[in-house]
């Protein structure tokens, strides 16, 4: 599994990152969307793609309990990148599951000028950091974040999901230096589990004194 050559300034720039979510709001244009297709048409950037999709949310303010869920869909990926799959393997249950076209489209466009406003700090550098057997690395950091994501820690969802969205356009751009910043993102991430540990056990146990006293 050699890694291939880096491609040239011009088809980086025509393949980046908000350029692909773009193409993906115009490639489905049915009611619904199935998984299948859609890693179909990704191809060999599915795993970057699809980290990115499940990150993005975890960047920003959103529902409880969100987090669990897309930490479970993070580790597919994930597992992959560490046997170095090259495409993205998912069951055939997963691949009949259906989306909603035009919630499909509406979230890819919003995303793109977004990636739009960071992706001229995002290019083909040190190249060989984003493939094989680097890959294994990156999916074991993954993993971590994964999980990270599923414990339902207060304030723990931002740095893991800032983590994972750095390492998908990481992943897509084939930025070596932007995956090597994942490194002290991803100690910040574990870092945040302890705090929002340490946090949540302190909110508890004044809470548990507080009606102690009470009653």
């Amino acid at each position: 599994m050699n890694a291939a050559a880096p491609p040239p300034a011009s088809e980086a720039k025509r393949h980046a990152a908000s350029a692909l979510l773009e193409d993906l709001a115009e490639a489905f244009p049915a009611d619904d969307v199935s998984v299948g297709e859609l890693v179909d048409r990704l191809d060999a950037r599915a795993h970057g793609v699809l980290l990115l999709v499940l990150a993005l949310p975890m960047c920003v303010p959103n529902v409880p309990g969100i987090s669990t869920i897309f930490g479970i869909l993070m580790l597919a990926p994930a597992i992959q990148l560490v046997m170095g799959s090259r495409r993205l393997w998912l069951p055939r249950r997963v691949r009949s599951w259906t989306i909603d076209g035009e919630t499909l489209r509406r979230t890819l466009r919003r995303g793109a000028p977004a990636l739009q406003r960071v992706e001229f700090l995002i290019r083909p550098r040190w190249w060989r950091l984003t493939g094989f057997p680097f890959t294994i690395l990156v999916g074991l950091q993954t993993l971590l974040m994964a999980f990270i994501l599923i414990l339902p820690i207060p304030f723990a969802n931002w740095p893991p999901g800032m983590t994972v969205a750095m390492t998908a356009l990481a992943l897509l751009q084939r930025d070596g230096v932007l995956m090597l910043l994942t490194v002290p993102a991803a100690i910040a991430s574990v870092a945040s589990v302890y705090f929002g540990a340490w946090f949540g056990l302190f909110v508890l146990s004044n809470a548990a004194e507080w009606l102690r006293h009470f009653f």
